[in-house]
């Protein structure tokens, strides 16, 4: 008889910054429910309260699902609104840790400010690519300068001059809901009409949640636009569900362990955000969604998210190919997917991995080495498009990853890079396997999931009874 262990994961991450980002630049007081208290959130709190924005942690009645704090009291923040040209000059540049979102998406509310201010990171974040927002910003009429490159890359510290913008209609050559959000936050500051496009429609929280502050947007598919200069005006309450991708770590879990069914509760199911469950279906996974109305948790016009509980079985994995399409819903997950696929029978192919290489550390290279140091057979193939006449020109061959699932895995000590992500998918592995995978440099896990270890040794537990 498999054993139940119900699991709350943390708050969405992506839609905690852009909670706190529109809400800060809205007219009025807003409530923010269940806000992610992560390290990169603090970044972006920390950072518009520098630029005068009142922000204050309150607390609301019992929580029936969501557990936060002492004695099940549920916290939540009130953010003080200064409207879209009310924030101030900081007194000294705004330091972003290690928030690669505060980074790109911030930059596009900025560029619209009457006001020089420089944005800082650590030395991770300082190497991470910049360039795909300073060169949209810049030809909306913002100065922007950073770290140049001989490849001509731009990195952090950026400098950022704002000022009177212009609409633009930009192409965007990759698809990045951070790039997406930062051109548009922008064009709510601009004269005209903002367009954006992207090769594949990313995650659209920003999209979801400016509508909830009075904003208007036309899609149509992959592009995106809307008309400034725009007020923004606060709903009043937003609430956040449960993060999918901190989510992943334990769907992967569940599917892995032989003896465990798992329920993940009020999680968010945005379209955009459930690759990962759309593609470890496809591997054989036992996964069931009973969605629920937000209400039920928030009430009536506190979240514009689909919600629900997501359950896992034991599952029989098998190999597949997973295309650059399907990476782009789950380019976050890809780390576990890569865990997932060791336990699967058969090769596994992931496509379109290259934005892999440019988060908090390259998640090609610290995966393809951790789960090698563990027994898996994994390597990485480059596929030449222009031999397909797919491109033409200079253009580097795109990799892929070919994992050959089923092979025993054995106990080892592997390092998290210093990554959040790799650090957890590891730690996940380990649950997998006789013996011990020991992970060094675990404090970066706070970066987005506070609290990990913990469930993650309640789940052991509940393993070995």
């Amino acid at each position: 008889m498999l054993k139940a262990v119900e699991i709350i994961v943390p708050s969405d991450k992506s839609i905690s910054h852009r909670a706190v980002m529109l809400a800060s630049i809205s007219k009025g007081a807003t409530r923010i429910k269940n806000l992610l208290m992560a390290e990169d959130i603090k970044r972006t709190i920390e950072a518009f309260q520098a630029m005068g924005v009142k922000i204050k942690i309150g607390k609301i009645g019992t929580a029936t699902i969501f557990k936060h704090g002492k004695n099940g009291r549920c916290p939540y923040f009130i953010v003080h609104g200064v409207g879209m040209r009310g924030l101030k000059k900081p007194s000294r540049p705004l330091y972003l840790g290690n928030s690669g979102t505060t980074m790109r998406v911030l930059p596009g509310i900025l560029a619209g400010q009457d006001f020089e201010v420089v944005l800082t990171g650590d030395k991770s974040l300082s190497a991470r690519p910049m360039k795909r927002i300073v060169e949209p910003l810049v030809k909306m009429g913002a100065a922007i300068n950073g770290q140049r490159s001989r490849q001509q890359e731009i990195y952090p510290p950026l400098k950022i001059r704002g000022g009177r913008l212009k609409a633009i209609q930009y192409k965007s050559t990759i698809a990045s809901a951070q790039v997406k959000s930062c051109i548009l936050l922008a064009g709510l500051y601009a004269d005209g009409v903002t367009c954006v496009s992207e090769p594949e429609k990313s995650r659209d929280h920003t999209e979801r949640m400016l509508k909830m502050f009075g904003c208007r947007l036309k899609a149509k598919g992959s592009r995106i636009s809307l008309k400034g200069p725009v007020e923004l005006k606060s709903p009043g309450a937003i609430g956040i569900p449960g993060d999918i991708s901190s989510a992943a770590f334990f769907i992967v879990a569940g599917c892995i362990l032989l003896d465990t069914k798992i329920t993940i509760r009020n999680v968010g199911l945005n379209p955009s955000r459930t690759g990962i469950l759309d593609i470890l279906k496809k591997m054989g996974a036992d996964i069931r969604l009973r969605e629920s109305p937000a209400s039920a948790t928030y009430g009536v016009g506190w979240v514009s998210e689909l919600m629900g509980d997501i359950m896992i079985k034991p599952s029989k994995l098998r190999g597949v190919t997973i295309s650059s399409k399907e990476v782009v819903r789950a380019i976050d997950e890809i780390p576990v997917i890569m865990v997932a696929a060791c336990f699967a029978k058969g090769k596994t192919v992931i496509k379109g991995i290259e934005e892999l290489r440019v988060k908090e550390t390259d998640r090609i290279k610290s995966m393809v080495t951790n789960l090698r140091k563990i027994g898996a057979d994994i390597g990485l193939k480059a596929e030449d498009e222009r031999l397909k006449g797919r491109a033409s020109g200079p253009e580097p061959e795109r990799e892929h990853i070919v994992i050959n699932g089923g092979m025993p895995l054995h106990s080892a000590k592997v390092s998290s890079f210093g990554d959040h992500r790799t650090a957890m998918s590891m730690l996940i592995a380990g649950l997998g396997i006789k013996g011990n995978v020991r992970v060094t440099g675990l404090d970066c896990i706070n970066k987005s999931f506070p609290g990990f270890e913990r469930l993650l040794h309640r789940l052991s537990l509940a393993g070995s009874s």
